[in-house]
């Protein structure tokens, strides 16, 4: 099996960290040959001592130096806006897995999708503000947009081989756009309702007439999750269940 090479965008946060994990854990299918952060630059220099990627970047051009000082290797060092777009089209990548925070993953995924990459998606706000221009340029240009976040993958492998509704031509296919063996009617639909959990955060159980007086330390201790405080917001708000429905 050959080996996947993919670009992480986000390497030094949460999902990043779990995506390089699981690099570690499958050497023989996964190869990271580029990792971008936006400020911590110790931590990157850290992740690419252990990985050593062809190129490292990093989003705020104040922390080159320091990146550069940490490095006990000489990969191509990319910065700034322009850099992250760089290093998204690396020229041998095959992946590249977006996990910035909030919108800032935007040019770098177009990007990347103007290249011919093959696009993981945890940032679920680049599709909420432009997924028809992001799925539109993908399917011109015959590449898959794959969804990380836990409820869309979940939901994107259980509808493997399904039909569902939606689009201009549901009937007989299933939600990757393939024709399902067997299924010939254009009204046949498998799926035509979706339920999505959510756990509640830390405020599943907290009586409604205590909302009035909850805390932003007390919104931003999750109870399961170490991520970042806008996300963890998000969570604790059900905010982040909003950008997931759409």
């Amino acid at each position: 099996m050959n080996r996947k090479r993919v670009v992480v965008l986000g390497a030094t946060g949460s999902i990043g960290d779990s995506a390089l994990k699981v690099a570690r854990d499958i050497p023989d299918r996964m190869e990271i040959i580029g990792l971008a952060a936006y400020s911590s630059a110790a931590k990157l220099a850290e992740q690419a001592n252990e990985l050593r990627p062809e190129a490292v970047c990093i989003v705020d051009e104040s922390k080159i130096g320091a990146l550069r000082a940490a490095l006990n290797y000489s990969p191509r060092i990319f910065a700034g806006k322009v850099g992250l777009c760089e290093i998204a089209t690396l020229g041998n990548s095959d992946m590249v897995l977006i996990a910035v925070v909030g919108t800032g993953g935007l040019r770098p995924a177009l990007a990347a999708v103007e290249a011919g990459k093959d696009l993981a998606v945890a940032s679920k706000e680049i599709l909420v503000m432009a997924g028809d221009i992001v799925m539109k340029a993908a399917a011109a240009k015959h590449v898959r947009v794959l969804p990380v976040d836990s409820e869309h993958n979940a939901i994107f492998q259980c509808l493997a081989g399904r039909v569902v509704a939606g689009g201009d031509d549901p009937g007989g296919k299933d939600h990757s756009g393939r024709a399902i063996a067997g299924v010939t009617d254009p009204g046949y639909i498998d799926v035509r309702r979706l339920i999505l959990t959510a756990s509640g955060g830390p405020f599943r159980e907290t009586p409604v007439t205590e909302f009035a007086s909850i805390t932003p330390e007390q919104a931003l201790r999750h109870p399961t999750w170490n991520m970042g405080p806008k996300i963890t917001i998000d969570s604790a708000t059900l905010f982040n269940k909003g950008l997931e429905m759409i």
